[in-house]
């Protein structure tokens, strides 16, 4: 028997105008026979299978924009398409914060608290700041106490028998102790019994940005979590806002070890699933953006056309088509391009899509990125 008749069955696998059909089509029963009796020619079926789809060209090619041609594609499509370009260098132009997030050092919530464990909030106390309103309780002592102290924009107050203290910095108990000590020194009062309350909150402050019903800035009050946070902007633009939440900190403020990092938190895990670890304790100055959903345009010959939003574990070409519901009887399928943006610069990527999915050439789908703008133009053929 010769090596021809030893060769297994190959299947060829056509792709219905609706991606996800796939109809396969057998050859004739003479040419099968069982792996088992030849082994090799699953070497040689795999070659053939290689050699058919290199035939065919690049699979994939990128070019620059002045180089890609987008033939076929009617009136209204092309209208879309600039409307989108539009659209997308408009939310690029107002988005500067996007710029901010991308040159800081990003952690996951588990890496931040390992690598910064007072991160945990073990301090229970507030630390008092410029602009903070205090209530000052010395007990047995009516004459001494006091309901609103303003700590001046330098961090001092003013209290009764020993004048002015420096309190900025110090949490409520240190100023408790601190008066007490002073009233001892000055032997107006042993042991005194003092309380000191913050009743206005006005030295420090937190930011929400982004898909939130109220951005803006927010006095920072005593032990205040992420979720603190998310209730006072009266929570989030749920059509509007994605799952990612990015906490950024500024360390060491106004120091010259002063830096910034950007935690990233799953919204999802913490409103939904109960995740406590993502709660974390703000601290003055963080930023907390919630990342509006990202989309991915696709237009031209498929069954429908328009935005999507781009899912959380990402999606490939061929799976975006297939949202889309597939081409159309009249698509260039092998035309399909790809409109990418990435530093400032536009590209063209060409893919055959017909070389992925009839040779089973997963490995060359190509991962669509937020902004992506996928074209099907019109074949003529």
């Amino acid at each position: 028997m010769t090596l021809k008749n030893h060769l297994p069955l190959i299947h060829r696998i056509k792709i219905s105008p609706v991606l996800g059909r796939r109809l396969r089509v057998r050859r004739p029963a003479r040419f099968i026979l069982r792996s088992a009796l030849c082994p090799i020619p699953h070497v040689l079926c795999a070659l053939l299978l290689a050699v058919s789809a290199c035939s065919t060209g690049e699979i994939v090619k990128e070019t620059s924009v002045t180089s890609g041609k987008l033939n076929g594609l009617k009136e209204e499509d092309r209208a879309m398409l600039d409307e989108i370009k539009k659209s997308v260098e408009q939310q690029d132009g107002d988005d500067g914060i996007s710029k901010v997030i991308q040159k800081t050092p990003h952690f996951t919530v588990p890496e931040y608290l390992v690598a910064y464990p007072q991160g945990r909030g073990a301090e229970s106390d507030y630390p008092v700041g410029g602009n903070d309103v205090l209530s000052i309780t010395v007990y047995e002592e009516e004459d001494l106490s006091r309901e609103a102290v303003r700590v001046s924009g330098k961090g001092y107050i003013t209290f009764p028998l020993v004048g002015t203290l420096k309190v900025s910095g110090l949490t409520t108990t240190e100023v408790e102790r601190l008066i007490s000590d002073k009233l001892a020194e000055q032997q107006y009062l042993l042991n005194a019994h003092v309380s000191v309350m913050v009743t206005e909150y006005n030295s420090q402050h937190f930011f929400v940005l982004g898909a939130v019903d109220s951005s803006g800035s927010y006095p920072l009050q005593a032990r205040e979590r992420v979720l603190d946070a998310i209730s006072k902007v009266k929570g989030l633009e749920h059509e509007k806002a994605s799952s990612k939440l990015m906490l950024i900190r500024t360390l060491d403020p106004d120091t010259d070890k002063e830096q910034k990092l950007v935690i990233d938190i799953n919204l999802r895990d913490l409103l939904d699933r109960g995740d406590q670890a993502s709660n974390i304790y703000l601290c003055d100055r963080d930023v907390l953006y919630v990342s509006p959903v990202e989309h991915y345009y696709i237009i031209g010959q498929v069954n429908t056309p328009g935005s999507y939003d781009m899912p959380e574990n990402g999606i490939t070409l061929v799976e975006a088509i297939g949202m889309a519901g597939g081409f159309t009887r009249i698509a260039s399928r092998n035309s399909t391009r790809i409109i990418r943006v990435e530093d400032g610069m536009e590209k063209i990527i060409e893919v055959k899509v017909d070389a992925i999915t009839d040779a089973g050439q997963k490995i060359h789908d190509v991962v669509i990125k937020p902004g992506d703008i996928i074209v099907v133009p019109e074949s003529f053929f």
